[in-house]
């Protein structure tokens, strides 16, 4: 599976390019973006950080993943860019 690290994300208005300075974490096989974290719990700006994600790079599929947490699998969230 190809995965890409740190990956840029410009923001493109009206025609221009604009570094942002925003990275995606990870980005799967050109169709999933993984955003890694290591926080007390997971907020929902955690959540909006995702999605904004999902609209700039146009992308369905996102996971957020909490590496504080006793099992992994209770760190795991899927977000979903609902307008596809």
């Amino acid at each position: 599976m190809p995965v890409s690290k740190e990956v840029p994300l410009p923001i493109v208005y009206r025609g221009e390019k604009l570094d942002a300075g925003y990275r995606l974490d990870l980005l799967a096989e050109d169709k999933v973006i993984v955003e890694i974290k290591s926080a007390e719990a997971l907020a929902n700006i955690h959540v909006a950080q995702v999605l904004t994600y999902l609209k700039l790079k146009d992308k369905k599929l996102g996971l957020l993943i909490n590496f504080n947490t006793l099992l992994l699998k209770d760190g795991i969230k899927r977000v979903l860019n609902g307008y596809h």
